[in-house]
């Protein structure tokens, strides 16, 4: 895959080069295509439960999930990243299907994407950014548990089959890798476990049991609310809801994707072009996505994807399994399919991270910040809350860090005519706000000088603080001078000085 060098002030080139080397080499694109096709079966469960979840039919998930995830496959900013009818959205449009019916949908999903496309062409992408590492591994390792917590349930209570089903499934996902890595092992896992239950006509859990397979397209959804201020008034909470938890999923995965294959994404055209698919899968589906991060893994560690080329496969495959092939894909035990998340969750999760020798390196807050991640995300449900608490708890622990790295140093002059004091460290309203208290104002002689050529002005409560120490000298009779200001902020001073 094609990227550009880590210094490069340009947008990277994504894949255009890898999908024609893809589509040349038979090699490469059966790896894409095999990948896809594990993926789209991945989904399968995950979307129809979803779709009970927000209350609406399956098959509008699934056919959503296809509008998405071939949309995304040409529009979309991360290659190999797939992009299906989401859990996370499922549950923010749930509320608005019971109070008001599934009418509201289509306008909800509607305003949703046109947020998005806005966030997108606004380059609001760059504020993933100032999300830390420690949240980062916290939000992969609440993943990998949210995956195979939600696989449990497949194997209570139900017939003594599912466990040795349960047990040929790892087999073959565990061994099978170690003999040839032509096709992946989860594909084989699933069509030989399908094949052994549909043989032998055993009686075990199936996809059918999770929804109605029913096999044809469904038409363009109608647009059924009234087109008014009212229904605006109605839809537009639920409607940024879904924009910024999809945006936000979308572009974890995609910092995510980033770091497993060492490549560059551009998060701007993945999130407007996440608005123009959630439009698109509106009007013909009538639900919302964002990028599936436990699929993506699926595609990208497991099935070794790297382009658009397996995520166009997936929804090609999902389309032919959702109307020509219904009746099979319900015949699939969702044994096997849980297996197969299981195994994905638990290479999902950062072991390295919960090791005893890193935690005993990490600094305490950022471990801090890891765990109530993941114990948010876990308790919730929802990733992107579980994210927004970790980055708002990362960002005060660390504006209490930096608070106090601030030091004062007094000096007074062997005449005694003159003090200078030299400040050093950054001074923002963290810091700023104790150092009014580092000057002896009854005590220092009239000529006052503080130095702060190792400082750096960073805000209005900073330019306050400096103007109180200046009109605390003055009541006492000494005159201050400042000296040693950068001049960024220098400039800000003089901006603000005297106006506060």
């Amino acid at each position: 895959m094609t990227s550009a060098h880590p210094t490069s002030p340009t947008v990277p080139r994504l894949d255009g080069d890898s999908v024609l080397n893809v589509l040349r080499t038979p090699r490469l694109f059966t790896r894409e295509v095999l990948a896809g096709v594990v993926t789209s079966l991945a989904l399968i469960p995950e979307v129809i439960s979803f779709s009970v979840i927000a209350g609406v039919d399956p098959k509008v998930s699934l056919i959503a999930s296809v509008v998405l995830a071939l949309t995304m496959s040409i529009l979309g900013g991360r290659p190999a990243m797939v992009t299906a009818a989401a859990g996370s959205v499922a549950l923010v449009i749930a509320p608005l299907v019971k109070a008001h019916g599934v009418e509201y949908v289509l306008p909800a999903v509607v305003l949703a994407g046109l947020v998005q496309i806005v966030f997108g062409l606004a380059g609001l992408s760059r504020l993933m950014r100032f999300i830390p590492r420690s949240v980062m591994i916290g939000f992969v390792n609440a993943l990998g548990i949210l995956i195979f917590v939600a696989q449990v349930p497949h194997l209570l209570n139900v017939p003594w089959l599912v466990y040795p089903l349960f047990i040929v499934t790892l087999a073959i996902i565990l061994i099978l890798p170690r003999l040839t890595s032509a096709v992946p092992a989860p594909l084989v896992a699933i069509v030989v476990v399908t094949a052994v239950v549909m043989i032998a006509h055993l009686s075990v859990p199936n996809v059918a049991g999770e929804g109605p397979m029913t096999g044809g397209l469904p038409g363009l959804t109608p647009f059924l609310a009234p087109f008014n201020l009212d229904t605006l008034g109605i839809i537009w909470p639920t409607a940024l809801s879904v924009a910024f938890v999809g945006l936000m999923e979308t572009l974890l995965t995609a910092k995510l994707v980033d770091e497993l294959t060492d490549t560059r994404s551009h998060k701007s055209r993945e999130s407007w072009a996440l608005g123009v698919s959630n439009i698109l899968s509106g009007f013909y589906g009538g639900i919302a996505g964002c990028a599936m991060i436990g699929q993506t893994i699926v595609n990208v560690k497991i099935g070794r994807a790297r382009t658009r080329v397996s995520t166009f496969a997936a929804g090609l495959v999902l389309l032919l399994l959702v109307t020509g092939l219904s009746g099979i894909m319900a015949q699939i035990p969702m044994v096997a399919l849980a297996a197969v998340m299981m195994v994905v969750a638990v290479t999902t999760v950062d072991w390295r991270s919960v090791r005893p020798a890193t935690l005993a390196r990490m600094p305490v807050p950022e471990t801090i910040v890891m765990v109530v991640t993941v114990i948010v995300v876990v308790a919730t449900g929802n990733l992107a809350v579980g994210v927004l608490v970790g980055a708002v708890l990362a960002m005060v622990l660390f504006a209490r860090r930096v608070a106090h790295v601030v030091t004062v140093e007094r000096a007074v002059a062997p005449d005694g005519a003159s003090v200078d004091y030299l400040v050093r460290g950054p001074l923002f309203f963290g810091s700023s706000n104790d150092l009014v208290a580092q000057f002896s104002y009854a005590e220092d002689p009239a000529e006052v000088r503080v130095d702060l050529t190792h400082a750096q002005i960073w805000d209005a409560s900073t330019v306050a603080a400096l103007d109180s120490i200046e009109g605390k000298y003055a009541r006492h009779g000494a005159e201050l001078s400042i000296t040693g200001l950068d001049d960024r902020s220098t400039v800000f001073r003089d901006r603000l000085s005297g106006h506060l």
